[in-house]
């Protein structure tokens, strides 16, 4: 594995869906079904190293982007896997070579772990607090964060210097 820091010059972003932005630290979502790079119950925050791929993330598929709300990020964390430049036999577990896989129809059509599942696995087992990997949406990059996992001397804050995003749900209309 390749390993690296984050520091506080990296731009990092999430797009949120407005009505969890009051909660932007938050991997409960992730840890609630899982996601690329986490299994259920794995508390994971996944941003962008740029505003175009976090807003391409948070579109995914869909025609028309629902309404988001983009939130800056600065962190300094230890030690994470550095995937950026891919697969590269001998330098990766062949597992690696998986990470583009369809991991919602292996873990929600088909109900089995998708071998992304099994590297997070690998990368939390090794002492690492997250992973940097291209993104499937954009040319861009993503990280995501075990939040669990991080040292003790790893931090990350939310850029809001004027306070205006939410504190909680109150500040949102009932449906």
């Amino acid at each position: 594995m390749i390993v690296t820091a984050i520091d506080e010059s990296w731009p990092l972003f999430r797009a949120h869906t407005p009505r969890w932005s009051s909660q932007p630290l938050s991997g409960a979502g992730a840890a609630l079904h899982g996601g690329r790079l986490n299994r259920p119950g794995v508390h994971a925050l996944y941003l962008a190293l740029g505003q175009a791929t976090a807003i391409a993330e948070y579109q995914q598929d869909e025609m028309l982007m629902p309404p988001c709300m983009l939130v800056a990020y600065r962190a300094r964390i230890a030690s994470v896997v550095d995937f950026r430049a891919g697969y590269a036999p001998g330098v990766w577990h062949p597992l690696w070579q998986d990470i583009d896989c369809n991991w919602r129809s292996l873990a929600f059509l088909e109900e089995i772990d998708p071998p992304t599942w099994d590297l997070c696995d690998q990368v939390l087992a090794a002492g690492h607090s997250g992973i940097l990997f291209p993104s499937q949406k954009s040319e861009g990059v993503n990280l995501v964060l075990y939040l669990d996992a991080l040292r003790p001397d790893d931090r990350i804050e939310v850029i809001d210097p004027r306070g205006d995003l939410p504190r909680d749900q109150a500040s949102w209309p009932a449906r």
